[in-house]
């Protein structure tokens, strides 16, 4: 029994050229429209010759009128009266009686009867022209025929018929040029239309390529069309998404190396302080202490796993989602009252200065997570004695919050990576102060999501200060 994956590799996977089913779509909509185009020529150019030779109805009624004005048909008669009328120009011309009888023919057909349907019609009394053009032999065949009246009686007919083979053979010639363009125009449409779409085609497949390599995990192969076209603008895209995916691919290895390490101190400090109790005669003093100590590591992993969670919840949530109208005064204060105890302890001085609240659309926890992070940083980085300053203010269409600190600063070259994720600018103290390299980047992506920016100026030795910036969201108050 043979067994098929699923997930059929992308290399055996076979496509169909869609865009030689549209060249091809293509060929023959052009066909069918030129072959259109070439019968409607050669219909207009039938009629053009048709309309000249209807002249021949007026030769007729002439011929009519001067045969009209005698007392007598008879051949002698008819043949003085044709002879007057000079050179009708017409291959044949034959004058009937009232029964069909032919009177005079130029083709001595004197005495038979000519039933032709143009003299038929005729002799009922109307005036017919028919012409018909023959490919075959390239001629134009004319009939016109007109009645015989006299005092008011049909009394014959005059026929006439034109054997005409120059302007057939010059529509023939038309009709015969207008098909060999039709055919070079057709051969043009198709070799243009396969080269254009093997173009198109070995443009596509190299997208095609660049993404199965992406799938295998190859994020370095570029796509290079050339062009100012829709193809081109698509490949610049796609290498922009692909370095976007080569960006995120990397941060994601790296955060998940980071998290992995930072995950496995405290666990493999854990496993330590067990084995050691385990394995090891302590008093009830030192077990403890190494129990107080397992504690810690347990607390230090708990607090990085809800790091990461919120970091999770964040990235996940959409922009405004359940979003709120809220002043930033009253959360400001109520940070400050908790972290005063923490601030007293380390001999830090905090001072608010709340010049003016200003709504801002943002969940309440987000605003209370971005001011405690910032505020309890402060507090963990500055020197003791030193002071923290928390100040909120109106810039124009703006909220602005600031958390300057007094404390050791971060070095220039550090601050470009302090809102990176397990980033630390002093790893020694960050994890003496229970740092996990994670709050700067919560507090990022909430400021981010909350439509608001986030920067940071800092001097070595003399401290830091991050500014906050939302948009406010102003009410409009109803007027009477």
């Amino acid at each position: 029994m043979a067994i098929i994956s699923e997930n059929e590799s992308p290399v055996s996977r076979r496509y169909t050229n869609s865009q030689l089913r549209y060249a091809l779509g293509y060929v023959l909509i052009t066909l069918v429209a030129l072959l259109v185009l070439n019968l409607y020529c050669s219909k207009s150019s039938q009629n053009i010759f048709y309309q000249s030779k209807r002249s021949m109805i007026e030769k007729c009624q002439l011929a009519s009128d001067e045969i009209s004005k005698l007392e007598i048909l008879n051949p002698t008669t008819v043949s003085n009266t044709v002879e007057q009328l000079g050179s009708l120009k017409v291959t044949r011309l034959i004058v009937t009686d009232q029964s069909g009888q032919m009177i005079f023919d130029t083709a001595a057909g004197q005495g038979h009867y000519a039933l032709l349907p143009e003299i038929v019609l005729a002799l009922e009394g109307n005036d017919v022209f028919t012409c018909r053009y023959q490919y075959r032999d390239g001629t134009i065949q004319s009939h016109a025929a007109t009645p015989i009246v006299s005092y008011g009686i049909t009394v014959g007919c005059v026929y006439m018929m034109e054997y005409d083979t120059d302007q057939g053979n010059l529509i023939r010639s038309l009709q015969n040029t207008i098909l060999r363009i039709t055919l070079i125009l057709e051969f043009l449409v198709i070799v243009f239309s396969l080269a254009f779409s093997n173009t198109f085609s070995r443009r596509i497949r190299q997208i095609m390529a660049s993404m199965r390599t992406i799938q295998q995990g190859d994020y370095t192969k570029k796509v290079s069309l050339g062009g100012h076209d829709e193809l081109t603008f698509l490949g610049d895209e796609f290498n922009d998404l692909m370095e976007r995916l080569r960006t995120s691919e990397q941060k994601r290895s790296r955060f998940v190396s980071d998290a992995s390490h930072e995950l496995k101190t405290p666990l493999a400090s854990i496993k330590l302080l067990a084995d050691s109790i385990l394995q090891n005669d302590m008093d009830m003093d030192t077990v403890r202490e190494f129990v107080g100590d397992i504690g810690n590591e347990a607390d230090r992993l708990n607090r990085t796993t809800a790091k990461l969670l919120a970091l999770t919840r964040v990235d996940g949530r959409e922009q405004d989602a359940e979003c709120e109208i809220i002043t930033m005064a009253p959360t400001v204060n109520r940070v400050v009252r908790m972290l005063s105890a923490i601030a007293k302890q380390n001999s830090i001085t905090i001072e608010t200065h709340l010049e003016q609240d200003c709504p801002i659309l943002i969940l309440e926890d987000d605003l209370y997570q971005i001011i405690f992070n910032l505020v309890e940083n402060g507090i963990k980085y500055s020197v003791p004695g030193g002071k923290l300053s928390v100040s909120l203010l109106r810039e124009a269409d703006n909220a602005v919050l600031r958390v300057a600190d007094t404390g050791m600063g971060i070095p220039q070259e550090a601050l470009d990576h302090i809102f990176e994720r397990f980033y630390r600018v002093d790893k020694a103290r960050s994890r003496a102060t229970g740092g996990s390299g994670l709050g700067l980047a919560i507090v990022r992506s909430i400021v981010q999501r909350s439509r608001g920016q986030i920067a940071v100026e800092s001097q070595v030795g003399k401290g830091t200060t991050f500014t906050v910036r939302f948009p406010v969201f102003d009410t409009e108050e109803d007027t009477p």
